[in-house]
């Protein structure tokens, strides 16, 4: 057998695991056991299938499955806990300022849809002062160290290398830009005076949409005015 017969025959294997068990009817401490297994078909099946949590110990289960994981786990646990999040009864087991770091790994996910469903699920916490303080440091922290990878880039560091940097600096814009009140005035100054400068043209719009926020600092006015003549439609749309 080769290499694609076996790869299909485990696929095929793997799919009728995840239909029987998507088809079994399972009580909610047995789906909370196969999240906690090693299993990717068990937790992936498991975790969609939970119509709910009851705790803060199962809400934390859900987070820490959110990076370090099978693609295919990570991007169930994101659509999971921002259908969660966004329920009132479900919010108040996901408080703790601790998590600030996991999620904003995940909000720059290899995946699209993982970024987009974290950032979504994050924002039903910005009523936690300190998750939101704890989030908005790291996050300029993170924002700095890309843009200076990205500002050193040479054409010998490969154009892979440069869009993955690229990619995960557009994500945590778009944190940014959901999360800037809690960011101070000059750090986002400082930010946006070097993200308008990123040749990628996707990166200066993230900061035009920052900018569309309700600043009433002349500098950031500037800045603004400024990528309203940008050769790019999309920035200057702004």
């Amino acid at each position: 057998m080769n290499f694609n017969s076996n790869l299909k025959t485990i696929d095929e294997e793997n799919f009728q695991t995840a239909l029987n068990l998507y088809n079994e009817d399972l009580k909610h401490t047995e789906l909370i056991e196969l999240i906690r297994s090693n299993s990717v078909v068990n937790k992936q099946v498991a975790v969609l299938k939970l119509e709910g949590i009851k705790s803060e110990s199962e809400a934390q289960l859900l987070v820490d499955n959110l990076t370090g994981q099978d693609g295919k786990v990570r991007e169930a646990v994101s659509f999971k806990l921002n259908e969660f999040m966004a329920n009132p009864q479900f919010i108040k087991y996901f408080q703790n300022s601790n998590n600030s770091h996991v999620f904003l790994m995940s909000s720059m996910d290899i995946n699209g849809n993982i970024c987009r469903n974290t950032i979504s699920a994050i924002c039903h916490l910005k009523s936690s002062h300190a998750f939101c303080i704890n989030l908005a440091q790291e996050l300029v922290t993170v924002i700095n160290a890309l843009v200076e990878k990205i500002e050193t880039f040479v054409l010998q560091d490969g154009k892979y290398k440069v869009n993955k940097e690229i990619f995960k600096l557009y994500w945590a814009l778009e944190v940014m830009y959901e999360f800037v009140d809690f960011i101070s005035l000059s750090d986002i100054k400082s930010i946006l005076r070097r993200v308008i400068k990123v040749e990628d043209y996707t990166i200066r719009e993230k900061a035009a949409k920052i900018l569309t926020k309700d600043f009433q600092d002349a500098d950031l006015q500037s800045l603004k005015e400024k990528l309203k003549l940008d050769k790019n439609y999309y920035v200057r749309r702004f």
